[in-house]
């Protein structure tokens, strides 16, 4: 069978699990009726996308604590403006290149 396009961009997960688990596992997809790799793909997906969110939460906190801890009101105020031209820039930056 040929390699199609879609699965060469795809990577193996090879993974040890204790034989109890991988057993109550595959019963409880096979119950479901859904393959073993969708759901572990979407337990992939989900973890990873909590950890970008604890990560963005965490450097909110620090930003916040910055500029609470500052006491130039002008410096956090360049700061602000920095960040919000950079965002915009990028922002500007992802638009041309979905046109391209």
């Amino acid at each position: 069978m040929p390699v199609t396009e879609d699965r060469a961009k795809e990577a193996t997960l090879n993974l040890r699990v204790d034989p109890a688990l991988k057993a109550e596992f595959a019963s409880a997809v096979e119950a479901e009726d859904r393959p073993a790799a969708e759901v572990l793909r979407g337990l992939i997906r989900n973890y990873v996308e909590e950890s970008r969110r604890r990560r963005f939460a965490a450097e909110a906190r620090r930003q916040s604590q910055l500029i609470a801890a500052s006491k130039d009101e002008a410096e956090v105020m360049r700061w602000i403006q920095d960040v919000s031209a950079t965002r915009d820039r990028a922002q500007k930056s992802r638009i041309a290149k979905a046109r391209k």
